[in-house]
């Protein structure tokens, strides 16, 4: 196996019935958007391997159930031109401090350009994964486990609700909104896809807000997300009235083609500054602070 594939994190496929007689056949209608060439290609480099790592011929078999494990690619991946940095290391944790935009793990048109690719390929630890998310347009603290045989321990910190999480952020002012605030809603799916709305239901989101300086046009904000709904913090600001400055979804979603006329000069104003808990293995009190600033 090359180190790429070594370093690299496989998606997994359970072959399904179907009346297909070789792997290549089954992948090939699975995944119509991908071509039959991409996948020799790929198999011909030891991209697409079986349950104990393997690399898979062209000519493998094919077997309901069969364990496949393949390696996603996007051709002319762009590079991101910010860099992370490694707070804190051991033989259990990782702590991460991630620039604006960069993704914390693939999805879509990212694969190598994200925070776990770049971590797994700088320590060489192909068992780091991430013990939360935090926004791809957000910066600042996102912890890794390092070691499988103490990861459950940790994902049961934020399962339980046992992790502190201090963002901050700089917004339009609130002046007739009394401090600390609480905003607690129902957030639900919207439309597109990848927005979330408040609507009518049993709240399940709950953010506490502080206010940290002051300007004319412009506050610096501390915010406790006592849930952790997705885009939670940027819903709740914008739905007070204050939506963090250069968010592309909320209040107005931006126009596509802006979206995607990315401006690193001009990134989202909410950072992931503090992380605090009572480590599940030895009772110590770990605090990690973001080395970030958020500029006005």
């Amino acid at each position: 196996m090359s180190n790429d594939a070594f370093l690299s994190r496989p998606s997994i496929l359970h072959l399904p019935l179907g009346p297909w007689t070789t792997v290549l056949d089954c992948l090939c209608a699975h995944f119509p958007a991908i071509g039959r060439d991409v996948w020799l290609e790929r198999m011909a480099r030891g991209r697409v391997l079986d349950g104990a790592g393997q690399a898979l011929a062209a000519t493998h078999p094919y077997r309901v159930g069969m364990r496949v494990e393949y390696f996603r690619e996007v051709p002319n991946e762009k590079p991101i031109p910010l860099r992370e940095a490694i707070l804190h290391v051991d033989e259990h944790l990782l702590v991460a401090d991630k620039p604006h935009f960069l993704p914390v793990q693939p999805a879509g048109e990212y694969v190598e350009q994200t925070l776990l690719a770049r971590l797994c390929r700088r320590l060489g630890n192909p068992h780091l994964v991430p013990l939360h998310r935090i926004d791809r347009l957000t910066a600042g603290l996102v912890l890794f486990s390092t070691n499988p045989a103490s990861r459950g321990r940790y994902q049961a910190l934020f399962r339980e609700r046992q992790i502190d999480k201090c963002y901050e952020a700089i917004c339009p002012p609130l002046p007739d909104l009394q401090f600390p605030a609480w905003r607690r809603s129902c957030i639900l799916a919207g439309e597109p896809f990848f927005l979330m709305r408040e609507g009518e239901g049993e709240p399940n989101s709950e953010t506490r807000i502080e206010v940290l300086e002051r300007r004319d046009d412009l506050w610096r904000y501390a915010l406790f997300p006592i849930t952790g709904r997705k885009h939670q913090l940027r819903l709740h600001m914008a739905a007070l009235g204050a939506g963090i400055c250069n968010d592309p979804f909320y209040p107005v979603l931006w126009a596509r083609e802006a979206r995607e006329r990315e401006d690193y000069g001009l990134p989202l104003k909410l950072l992931a500054q503090g992380l605090r808990f009572r480590d599940p293995l030895d009772g110590t009190l770990r605090c990690f602070a973001s080395l970030q600033k958020l500029s006005w």
